[in-house]
This record gives C-alpha cells, sequence and structure tokens, in this order.
C-alpha cells in the first residue's frame, strides 16, 4: 500500500476534552507525553492545547517565576528563609556564593557567575520531580 492510499485520521476533540487533558498535564510530575499516549493524542498537539488555553510551560507554576525572600549576610547563625512549596535560600559565607535548599532534601550551591538560564533549567527539574 502507498503512501497516497492511506487516510489520515483527524480527530476533533471537543474543547472540555482538551482542557481536561490539559490539566492533566499540569499535575504535579506528569509527563506531557504520557499524558498524550495515554489519551491516544500527539504530544505536540497537547503543547498546542496547552498554548492556546495559556497553560503553556513558561505560564505553569512548575515554572512561572516569583519573587523569592532572600537571606544576605555575613551572619551563620541566621535563619534560612522558607519560601511557600518548602524551598529554603540562605547566604553562603562565601562572597558570591548562593545556597538553595529545595523541598526533599535537595541542595543546590552556586557561584556568582552562574549562568541564570541554566539554574533556572535544573531548579525547576528539580522542583516538578
Amino acid at each position: 500500500m502507498t503512501l497516497s492510499k492511506i487516510k489520515r485520521r483527524h480527530r476533533l476533540w471537543p474543547e472540555a476534552e482538551k482542557r481536561r487533558i490539559v490539566a492533566e498535564t499540569l499535575e504535579p510530575g506528569a509527563s506531557v507525553s504520557v499524558v498524550a499516549r495515554r489519551n491516544d493524542v500527539n504530544a505536540n498537539m497537547v503543547f498546542c492545547w496547552r498554548k492556546a488555553f495559556g497553560t503553556g510551560a513558561a505560564n505553569s507554576l512548575a515554572s512561572a517565576p516569583a519573587f523569592v525572600p532572600v537571606l544576605i549576610g555575613d551572619d551563620q547563625a541566621a535563619k534560612p528563609a522558607e519560601i511557600a512549596n518548602g524551598t529554603k535560600l540562605t547566604a553562603s559565607a562565601n562572597a558570591g556564593r548562593m545556597e538553595l535548599r529545595l523541598a526533599g532534601g535537595v541542595r543546590i550551591i552556586v557561584g556568582a557567575d552562574v549562568d541564570e538560564a541554566a539554574l533556572a533549567r535544573v531548579v525547576g527539574v528539580l522542583v516538578r520531580r
């Protein structure tokens, strides 16, 4: 059978069904590709729906930029600031270094020269898992 004889199936998805699938992808630890496979839809289509409903990766709670409390100073006895999701931030005794303590005991220490985009990707991955 040639490719020209294969009929492509174009499924029309009701908006309620699209929103239900998108909502599944926004659950903590959810994978878009796993949710898409479970619902028999292409993952790229789910990403399009997320974007259309304003819930794309840039808008999801897991990766949304937010202001966080920061403790700056040389006082080692100072208590770390705690963010709502359990992430703790403390000032390091070494100038230009920062320590991030995420929920679950994950600890990240970075220098002043850390690439902001790279750090955001790492923290985003760790927070979602």
